[in-house]
């Protein structure tokens, strides 16, 4: 079942991928954004009729709006999951003649009772469906990380009906006026290229200087053997890269890293295979004057990044740190009890010390063989 949670695209290729085949209009990759043009002519970039909004989460970036350039009645983009049945669909339509940002649930094109808010480019920079087996929710975000709940609705019976058989249509149109176009980006991912790095600088109360270089980095391997009178085996890891430095003012009367310390997370997702055991393992690097003996780690899985996040899963009985390893273990049956998506840190503590160092999203593949 392909889940809407799994669609991912930065558009840094250059082109529209496969996933996008249903596109039209006259959209086209620019500048790594997907340019969906706003013309009295429609456009759009769709994906196939073949995916899922079921129990699954989604999240884009609008950073560019249409003008109402003159427009009599609507200069619009849109972000819509569209069912099997034409005019059936939800998301967020924005109007730049009105100024409002709509979180729809329409049928036959039309929502009576359309939540409407006046629309910030800034707040509203980031445009987010979920549903949980309950009930849809509309959420929009200035950074992707920080959510504000808009709308909450019982989940239309469709939704679970065109399994397998939705759409996501990232559209504009505009009945007159001067052609203009909106631009999408960042389709389920912050990650916009191929690597992500960071510098931070830490300081304390003394001028007693001191260096820490922190690197993470994990291997993968993936084995099967088997013969004709035995059962096969199989293991697996999962594979992660993590790259950050800091340099470290150290408060002579108290712990190697100050207890004000700010050091810039690296940014990294998993993708947990529900009812497979996980794997993964940071190595981290120190510096010869540094070490992390004496530290622990703490990580959780939660709904999203906010105090009003529902905690999915506690992973620091799963952690253990050996010498410069961190590893995170989570066995088939606790995976197996993921059903939604989320957000994850890893911290570092010693003491009243803590250290922020990977946090990202979390992506549940469902599983299918049980």
């Amino acid at each position: 079942m392909p889940s809407l949670s799994v669609l991912t695209d930065n558009f840094n290729s250059g082109t529209l991928g496969p996933e996008w085949g249903n596109s039209y209009g006259g959209t086209a990759v620019v500048g790594g954004r997907a340019r969906v043009p706003c013309t009295t002519g429609y456009a759009g970039c769709q994906t196939a009729y073949a995916w899922t909004l079921a129990g699954a989460s989604l999240f884009v970036q609008v950073p560019t709006a249409p003008a109402a350039g003159g427009a009599a009645v609507e200069a619009y983009f849109a972000v819509t999951v569209q069912g099997a049945t034409a005019g059936t669909r939800v998301g967020f339509s924005m109007n730049a003649v009105t100024g409002l940002l709509r979180c729809v649930s329409e049928t036959d094109y039309w929502d009576d009772g359309a939540v409407e808010l006046t629309y910030d480019p800034v707040a509203h920079l980031f445009l987010r469906l979920a549903e949980d087996g309950t009930n849809l929710t509309w959420a929009t975000s200035p950074d992707g990380t920080t959510w504000t709940t808009r709308r909450t609705l019982a989940t239309p019976a469709w939704i679970d009906t065109d399994a397998e058989a939705c759409a996501l249509d990232m559209s504009a149109h505009r009945d007159s006026g001067t052609a203009d176009y909106a631009e999408f980006d960042l389709v389920n991912t912050l990650a916009n290229g191929a690597v992500w790095t960071g510098a931070a600088a830490l300081s304390a109360q003394t001028a007693l200087d001191a260096a820490a270089l922190v690197s993470a980095s994990a291997t993968a391997a993936l084995s099967a053997d088997g013969s004709l009178t035995a059962a096969p085996t199989l293991s697996a890891r999962a594979a992660a890269s993590f790259t950050g430095e800091a340099s470290l003012m150290a408060d002579a009367a108290s712990s190697e890293i100050p207890e004000v310390a700010e050091l810039s997370a690296g940014y990294w997702d998993l993708y947990i295979e529900q009812g497979s055991t996980f794997v993964q393992e940071f190595v981290v690097d120190d510096d010869p004057d540094f070490t992390w003996a004496g530290w622990s780690a703490r990580s959780q899985i939660r709904s999203e990044a906010s105090a009003n996040g529902e905690l999915l899963l506690d992973l620091t009985d799963y952690l253990t740190v050996v010498g410069g390893t961190i590893r995170v273990a989570i066995p088939a049956s606790v995976t197996a009890t993921l059903t939604r998506n989320g957000r994850w840190d890893l911290e570092v503590v010693n003491g009243s010390t803590v250290v922020r160092l990977l946090n990202g999203r979390v992506e549940v593949s469902p599983e299918v063989t049980r």
